[in-house]
């Protein structure tokens, strides 16, 4: 097609991707905070260091070595490739062709070089994870959650990764073809081509096409060509659908970690308030009374649907890369319990999710809801008491996730709220209440064993 014409269509589906891409961010941002405000911005030079440390530096990944290496090949070839995007993109919308070969002279050849061996690399690393995912009996992929959808989101993307790296090496074969061709004099080129770039991987796909005419090969090149932007754009409006999100999320989910030491719970504001009352030795100390005539809000204990989470947890939500080494490392799970920390989250996404297109259907406003919640409806009760509180979930997770905390908010929703509990914690709960302590004997009685050691002695 003439250059206009393939300038002004690429204009437009590289604009119409932009759009809906945009589109899709602000309604996450929006279902995001629907959640409670928290403060996350203290210590930021310790942020700064644990986002470079686990996102982008990726030390979680590398404890399991297999899977975590791959992962860091696809990273680096999936940032390192943009560069060469970069590039496409710029000859799309000005009709060139590497343009930035005259201005980078060897260091050019250099770097189409190294990106073919990272999409060499993406596209090995893409096939070994399909082969794991769908034939290996590997646990943590046949978990129950993981059926229908969520299998096949994680397949569309590794085959689509493996036919964009395989288009690109495609393109650079014809282009190298087309280059050679030129060079020998058997051919005017009627597309520009230029002697630049080289193609130590790409050179391995030169016998598949060689016999085409130059016609062909200008079609083949052209048509990888666009195949692979197009795809990557495609890509770019799928991802915030997927899992694959995290791409993306993983920066400022990591960024706003919980830094307070490991094992140490949160107090609920309300609740300590009125602990400090009672504490403070005056029995006639109050709450100060809210200003003006509106009164109080009444305060809830805990979380039952998304909208009584933190936005940092429904970000965390969204930022689940679904790899399940949380579930894998579950004592609970481990043992049969019914407990999975992946599907916690990926319930909270989905809830999140629902509640999002409420709201839009609705015009906007949320109203009295839709007679559904997080709790119940999404987790089960006997998922949360499953939970033991161990943290391996929080410590396993790759991208800083916390599942123990929206079980925990939950759990306090159960007790404070509904009054429900297994009949052990209801147990302690009142032996704390009427003997202060966990054990089912009152306090004068706990040391009398100590009276059997002085009479024998």
């Amino acid at each position: 097609m003439p250059h206009f014409v393939g300038q002004l269509a690429f204009a437009l589906l590289l604009g119409t991707a932009g759009f809906f891409f945009a589109r899709r961010i602000g309604t996450i941002r929006r279902n995001i905070h629907l959640g409670r405000d928290i403060d996350l911005t203290d210590r930021p030079k310790e942020r700064w260091l644990t986002m470079a440390r686990v996102a982008m530096g990726q030390s979680k990944m590398v404890v399991r070595p297999v899977a975590g290496i791959m992962h860091i090949l696809i990273y680096v070839g999936f940032i390192l490739i943009n560069i060469e995007v970069l590039e496409i993109l710029i000859d799309g919308l000005f009709g060139t062709h590497r343009v930035f070969a005259p201005f980078l002279g060897g260091l050019y050849d250099f770097l189409i070089g190294t990106f073919e061996w990272l999409a060499f690399g993406v596209l090995v690393a893409c096939v070994v994870f399909l082969i794991r995912r769908n034939l290996l009996p590997i646990a943590r992929f046949r978990n129950p959650e993981m059926a229908g959808w969520p299998k096949n989101d994680a397949n569309i993307i590794l085959v689509v990764e493996v036919l964009l790296m395989f288009a690109l090496l495609s393109m650079n074969a014809a282009d190298s073809i087309a280059q050679s061709r030129i060079i020998e004099g058997v051919w005017t080129d009627p597309h520009h081509y230029i002697e630049a770039g080289s193609f130590p991987v790409s050179k391995w796909l030169i016998p598949l096409y060689d016999g085409l005419s130059d016609g062909g090969i200008v079609a083949l090149e052209r048509g990888t060509w666009w195949f692979h932007i197009a795809g990557i754009l495609a890509f770019l409006v799928y991802v915030p659908y997927s899992k694959h999100f995290h791409i993306f999320l993983a920066f400022p989910n990591t960024w706003y970690s919980d830094l307070t030491p490991s094992g140490r719970l949160d107090n609920m504001t309300s609740v300590k308030k009125e602990v400090d009352l009672m504490m403070s030795g005056d029995p006639f100390a109050a709450t100060p009374e809210p200003a003006g005539d509106a009164p109080a809000e009444p305060v809830s204990f805990g979380a039952k649907d998304v909208k009584d989470l933190t936005w940092k947890q429904l970000m965390e939500a969204y930022t689940c890369t679904e790899c399940g080494r949380c579930t894998s490392v579950c004592p609970a799970n481990t043992t049969g319990k019914l407990l999975s920390p992946r599907k916690i989250m990926m319930d909270t996404r989905d809830r999140v999710e629902e509640v999002g297109r409420s709201i839009d259907a609705a015009g906007g406003s949320w109203g009295n809801g839709d007679g559904k919640s997080l709790l119940g409806d999404y987790i089960s009760e006997e998922e949360l008491w499953a939970c033991t509180s161990c943290q391996a979930c929080v410590d396993a997770c790759p991208v800083n996730i916390n599942p123990m905390g929206i079980i925990l908010d939950m759990r306090r929703s159960l007790i404070m709220e509904d009054s429900k509990a297994p009949e052990p914690i209801t147990a302690m709960f009142n032996n704390i209440e009427n003997n202060g302590a966990p054990w089912a004997f009152p306090a004068t009685d706990r040391g009398k064993w100590t009276d059997e050691i002085a009479n024998e002695s």
